[in-house]
């Protein structure tokens, strides 16, 4: 942290006399407008990587390729993004935000945009798997961690959550625009729109993002002359995020976080993001219908994330995975008797219910994080979330090589259950690990 001082640059953030001397504010503190763009960059990435899902179907019909290798493409981005993520935030203060968020958006671009032209499954790999997954991963949650960190003084847990719930909302704005593009223009049509879209929101964030409040004279959103600022770091942050990865691989704690979060990316992003669609086409169900139900568990991931977020700040977090947990495994467990032709409210009763639950296990994990391994909480939960992303992969891939093998997705569905009680028995014993300092963990 650095002290602001009193010089002109750190004191342009006040309020200017005007000719008559009377002082001048600007309407809007530009940290708004980085929010902004941020939030436009994060609904965006999100929706790309919500894609895949709707064209399993028309690849398989026009290629002929299993849901097995379909399924491979997404796990390879799943884990691309997941490792990307932990050194996001370095890349961004080597190189700068604009920079690397604008490369990442082209990379998303020219990955999907070059799937119009491929004949072979490896250039499926190679395109939505390597490409698209290198670019979202760039964009992950380091991006919204950098954003509030570096522009927000005050109203940074705020912009946090907003932020983080972007990808909720990406799935919400994406999903059913390009489930009808794949029904009225075929899947080539929506993968060009989903091109275009990157290469458009790369336009703004050249244009208008900014490194740092005082490279426009400013302070912080809600700073004051006198306040500590956070430092510019410097390129040895790459080395530091290596040094707290081996340093948590010491600790028992690290081990059970990133377990349940591995489940929680398996049961989520993994198994119900990536094939929720196509499970829902094979019991006759429309594909538009399908997509904007999945949309619609966007909508109300907003919602639950936001209040897990206020649950966090009053109960204990560890007692609140295991909630999580325990009702998501329940839920999972009776959907394959809900799918149906038509929605049913049992089957709308899920949508909601299973909505609510989806990254509600986010705010408790940081917290967690937080609790256990203080100032180093930020990157060991960027760890975290990489196991998150590992364990959505092999379940990516597991679930379509099941479908293939047993012709439902049944199977998958029972054992996304029985994974979320490991989860339960996880987050346990996460509450009776004591802390840094020896004291044991106690219900807040």
């Amino acid at each position: 942290m650095t002290k602001l001082e009193a010089t002109p640059a750190g004191t342009a953030d006040l309020p200017q006399p005007s000719a008559g001397g009377a002082p001048k504010r600007p309407r809007l503190h530009y940290s708004w407008v980085i929010a902004a763009l941020s939030l436009l960059v994060l609904v965006g990435s999100a929706g790309f990587r919500s894609t895949p899902g709707l064209m399993m179907t028309p690849w398989n019909s026009e290629f002929g390729w299993s849901h097995g290798i379909i399924s491979l493409a997404v796990s390879i981005n799943l884990v691309l993004y997941g490792l990307t993520a932990p050194f996001a935030a370095a890349l961004m203060d080597r190189f700068g935000v604009r920079l690397v968020t604008v490369c990442a958006l082209l990379t998303i671009s020219v990955g999907s945009g070059l799937t119009v032209l491929m004949t072979q499954s490896w250039q499926l790999l190679l395109c939505w798997g390597v490409l698209v997954g290198l670019g979202s991963g760039s964009m992950a949650g380091a991006f919204a961690t950098t954003i509030s960190g570096r522009w927000f003084q005050a109203r940074q847990g705020l912009v946090t959550g907003v932020l983080t719930a972007a990808g909720a909302a990406g799935n919400l704005v994406f999903l059913p625009v390009l489930s009808w593009l794949v029904q009225a223009q075929g899947w080539r049509t929506a993968v060009v729109v989903v091109s275009l879209c990157a290469t458009a929101v790369s336009v703004p964030v050249l244009l208008l993002m900014r490194e740092h409040p005082s490279d426009l004279g400013l302070l912080p959103y809600g700073a004051k002359p006198g306040d500590e600022l956070p430092a510019r770091i410097s390129g040895r942050a790459v080395s530091r995020t290596v040094r707290v990865l081996r340093d948590a691989m010491r600790s028992g704690v690290f081990w059970l976080l990133a377990g349940s979060f591995a489940i929680c990316g398996a049961t989520t992003v993994g198994l119900v993001g990536t094939h929720f669609i196509p499970a829902a086409h094979d019991h006759g169900m429309p594909e538009t219908t399908a997509a904007s139900l999945l949309a619609l568990i966007g909508l109300f991931d907003v919602i639950g994330t936001i209040a897990s977020g206020w649950f966090t700040d009053r109960f204990d977090s560890g007692r609140l995975l295991m909630v999580y947990y325990g009702l998501r495994g329940f839920s999972l467990l009776l959907l394959p008797q809900l799918f149906d032709v038509s929605v049913k409210p049992p089957f709308l009763a899920f949508v909601v219910f299973y909505g609510l639950d989806w990254v509600a296990t986010v705010p408790p994990t940081v917290a967690l994080c937080r609790r256990h391994f203080g100032a180093d909480a930020p990157i060991v939960f960027g760890w975290v979330l990489a196991c998150h992303q590992i364990g959505a992969s092999i379940v990516s891939t597991a679930a379509g090589v099941m479908r293939d093998k047993f012709g439902d997705y049944d199977l998958a569905w029972y054992g996304a259950g029985a994974l979320c009680a490991i989860a339960v028995v996880c987050c346990f014993a996460v509450n009776r690990r004591p802390l840094p300092g020896g004291l044991v963990v106690a219900a807040q």
